[in-house]
């Protein structure tokens, strides 16, 4: 594979929708054509070009980029998280990237040089300070000039704070600009836009930059070797993992949702949905126009006007697919059609299309789940209605 010089991050940027500055990359800079041919694809106009790993001297300055895996795969806005720390780091600096879980991702791919992987203290695990003399021992390890986190509300905001505070860290949170020389962030409740120079810790809000990046990174597997310094800095005992409570899935709220099946309009017998839905143990979801007419909540509508999505699996029945509704489910990992359109929008975004009347496929998926649960099987209850998730998916 070539090996590429590290692209200057000190570079031009262009103005985002947002309005915000962003720093271009490889095809996308405008007005470059020696960056322009090297990033050809030399497999023919319709071909992807392959990309080229960079080059980097090792062991001299390390960035660190952490978050919390989902499934083995790390979200969009952990993607984003790392491609900061890739895109900022020069031919001179490693990018090293923390998983609190397992990581089936290509970490090449995503622009890490090594990657530690952390399966005990994957969510949904509460142990947040296990978690933190982890952090605190990967920070011993390779000594980051910074470290780069999403700001979310499921972990990883969270640490980096404590992690700064325990640190005595300089930290800027909610970061939706950033370059070589600066962070930036609204404050002021929004009413004011501030810039300082890069701190310890980098919480970055979700589209500060783009999780596409021209190169690949080495992708290295290795093991963070620990004598509990870390976490014997730490008060034990002042937190218990109570586990997970079981719910019925009308409870959850649909962004929480992992399973998901949604009527529209062709779906006429909203008795025989909301049976389905019960017998799998999946949530509600509806599209707007299902809502309008009155069979689902307005909580239940799902789309640019009504809630987005990330289940595991999204079954849709009757559903043509505007483009509100897919922009409602774009973060979804399976999305399953069941449709008498095969040429339906929704279609060309499933991973697999039912070609059905929505009524017959769903007292058909009723009656197999029922004789699943009859069956003799293990697993009831929940359990089957996850093994019926899990085919679904396959």
């Amino acid at each position: 594979m070539t090996t590429i010089k590290r692209i200057d991050p000190r570079r031009p940027f262009v103005i985002a929708a947002s309005g915000l500055k962003r720093i271009t990359l490889g095809e996308e800079r405008a007005g470059d054509a020696a960056d322009a041919a090297m990033f050809a694809a030399p497999l023919g106009a319709h071909a992807p070009a392959p990309k080229p790993k960079r080059a980097y001297e090792a062991g001299v300055r390390t960035l660190l980029a952490v978050a919390h895996s989902d499934r083995g795969a790390l979200d969009e806005h952990a993607r984003q998280a790392l491609a900061a720390a890739a895109i900022l780091a020069d031919a001179r600096t490693e990018v090293a990237l923390l998983v609190f879980g397992e990581l089936t991702d290509d970490a090449a791919a995503l622009g890490a040089d090594k990657v530690v992987q952390l399966p005990l203290l994957a969510r949904p695990a509460f142990a947040p300070d296990k978690t933190l003399a982890a952090l605190c021992d990967c920070v011993d390890a390779f000594a980051p000039a910074h470290i780069f986190m999403p700001d979310n509300a499921t972990g990883d905001g969270d640490l980096g704070r404590r992690y700064a505070a325990r640190a005595r860290a300089s930290i800027a949170t909610h970061v939706v600009e950033i370059d070589a020389e600066h962070v930036g962030c609204y404050v002021d409740a929004g009413r004011a836009f501030a810039t300082r120079s890069l701190p310890d810790v980098i919480l970055l809000d979700p589209e500060a930059v783009s999780a596409k990046l021209p190169f690949v990174g080495a992708g290295e597997a290795v093991a963070l070797r620990t004598d509990g310094a870390a976490e014997r800095r730490h008060d034990a005992g002042r937190y218990a993992d109570r586990g997970t409570a079981q719910l019925d899935a009308a409870q959850v709220a649909l962004e929480e949702a992992d399973f998901i099946i949604s009527a529209g309009n062709g779906v006429t017998d909203i008795a025989a949905f909301e049976t389905l839905a019960r017998t799998l143990g999946a949530a509600i979801g509806a599209s707007r126009v299902a809502v309008d007419n009155g069979h689902f909540t307005r909580d239940k509508q799902v789309g640019a006007t009504g809630k987005t999505v990330n289940a595991s699996v999204y079954i849709a029945f009757g559903i043509s697919g505007a483009v509100q509704h897919l922009q409602g489910i774009k973060d979804c990992r399976h999305v399953i059609a069941v449709n008498l359109d095969a040429s339906a929008p929704i279609a060309k975004r499933a991973n697999l299309t039912v070609v059905a009347d929505a009524q017959s496929t769903m007292r058909a998926l009723t009656d197999a789940v029922g004789e699943a649960k009859q069956g003799g099987h293990s697993h009831a209850g929940a359990a089957a209605s996850t093994n019926v998730r899990e085919g679904l998916a396959a």
